[in-house]
């Protein structure tokens, strides 16, 4: 499965100039945020979905392996060419094509950045919630195709959430429509709901059509600090059976919070266990109601500290915390494997626990932060992948964590997708009836299986 030199100069007729085969461009194409390498043999950027549906009517014809790529964000391996073949970047098919403030719609290309979107809808007064941790660059191709999450998922939910149709070509040259432009449509198979999160797997997004919301008119942050990580557990349990449905609720453990202070040097204590995050938003009446009911959960789960932010440029300045802990954490060492597990929030205490626990069992600095609203825990173990004796403690720190994770009846991924980081774990958590019938859907969208191979199955 690699492209000849028929392929080539065919490849050349539907790209011309936006075709690449340079080594400088298939480097910058081999490699995402997992830090792992795949060099791809041929990169091509194309601007309409009729370019990449003869791209992949070739590549189907030519059995030459294709993958869709967005921003390379992405945390799982979904957009590396692991068995080389063409690279389509979707970059420059960069348009927001249509705001539509009476339905309250977007309609896009998949390479619009997602905070740009963010921003023109709400010039418009319009809110699209979906707000992954790379929304500053990641692009909405790849959110869908990853159905990414965020922190405001456990009152917002996630990008499955928002999108209401899609434009997209299968491996085999069709375009199709799928979807609506209303809030509800229940004619034929869901495959839009099919699509997102299928990791460029059955088909390569060209145009998103998402809803939106009204803006909310007022937001809030409340920092709380424990000395016991079980606390923080208590009040984020505490706080929804009051019946409070804040924005976001995220956590850091101790580690996470000593290295968002080396980094930032802005103050965080270095003798709590674990810090909550809350934003609460909408009404102005409600939101104070909902902050103070936040703060009292905190104090009454016994938080040693509770801070409420007089107004939206200190909520700014809390989150500067929280959103340093990624870059932060290779101050521990010079890499890192990052997994998105969740659970059942009533199991979050546990969770945490077990991190711990398995980290010192493998002998690996670990910590762990994350959406508390919803249970989904990023778990950061810290590693040297030039020694491969640590590699492989971590392989087994990983399985560890899966098994432990489902044990507790949650899911190996929350919003980082499969990709090629978590396929060999698949088994632990997808019965083989279940596994054989996605196989079958897979064979169905993409018969000469050339559609980012490699990915979701080991």
């Amino acid at each position: 499965m690699t492209i000849t030199d028929a392929s080539t100069h065919a490849l050349r007729r539907i790209f011309g100039e936006a075709l690449s085969l340079s080594p400088e461009d298939l480097l910058a194409y081999s490699y995402d945020a997992t830090g792992l390498k795949f060099t791809p043999e041929a990169v091509a950027w194309p601007t309409d979905a009729r370019q990449v549906a003869a791209a992949l009517a070739l590549a189907t014809q030519a059995r030459f392996p294709v993958v869709a790529r967005g921003a390379g964000s992405g945390l799982s391996g979904g957009a590396l060419p692991v068995k080389g073949g063409l690279v389509l970047a979707m970059s420059r098919m960069n348009r927001i094509l249509e705001i539509d403030t009476r339905d309250m719609l977007a309609v896009a290309e998949p390479g619009v950045v997602c905070a740009t979107l963010q921003r023109e809808v709400l010039r418009r007064g319009l809110f699209y919630p979906p707000d992954p941790a790379s929304l500053s660059f990641c692009t909405l191709g790849g959110n869908v195709a990853e159905n990414a999450g965020g922190a405001r998922a456990v009152k917002y939910g996630v990008t499955r959430d928002y999108v209401l149709g899609l434009e997209a070509v299968l491996p085999t040259g069709e375009i199709i429509q799928c979807g609506v432009r209303t809030l509800k449509g229940v004619v034929g198979y869901d495959l839009t709901r099919l699509l997102v999160g299928s990791e460029g797997t059955l088909a390569v997004i060209t145009k998103i059509v998402l809803r939106l919301l009204p803006k909310p008119m007022l937001r809030r942050s409340v920092l709380a600090y424990f000395r016991v990580f079980e606390d923080a557990a208590r009040a984020a349990a505490g706080l929804r059976a009051s019946g409070v449905l804040p924005a976001t609720i995220e956590y850091m453990d101790r580690t996470a919070i000593a290295c968002a202070e080396d980094y930032l040097k802005i103050g965080l204590p270095r003798d709590v266990d674990a810090l909550l995050l809350i934003d609460c938003d909408g009404r102005p009446s409600a939101v104070a109601e909902e902050v103070e009911l936040a703060r009292a959960a905190c104090l009454a789960a016994g938080a040693t500290s509770v801070e409420v932010a007089e107004d939206e440029a200190r909520s700014e300045a809390l989150w500067q915390a929280r959103r340093a802990v990624s870059p932060a954490v290779f101050r521990l060492g010079p890499n890192k494997t990052s997994e998105d597990i969740v659970v059942p929030c009533s199991q979050l205490a546990e969770i945490v626990r077990a991190v711990e626990r398995i980290g010192r069992e493998h002998e690996l600095p670990v910590l762990s932060y994350g959406h508390a609203g919803d249970g989904n825990l990023h778990v950061n173990f810290i590693v040297d992948r030039s020694k491969p004796e640590v590699m492989a403690r971590a392989d087994r720190a990983v399985r560890a964590l899966f098994e432990e994770t489902l044990r507790l009846g949650g899911t190996i991924s929350g919003e980082h997708g499969v990709g090629l980081t978590k396929a060999p774990y698949v088994g632990l958590e997808v019965p083989e009836e279940a596994a054989a019938l996605m196989r079958r859907i897979k064979a169905a969208f993409d018969p000469a299986g050339i559609l980012n191979p490699g990915k979701m199955w080991p």
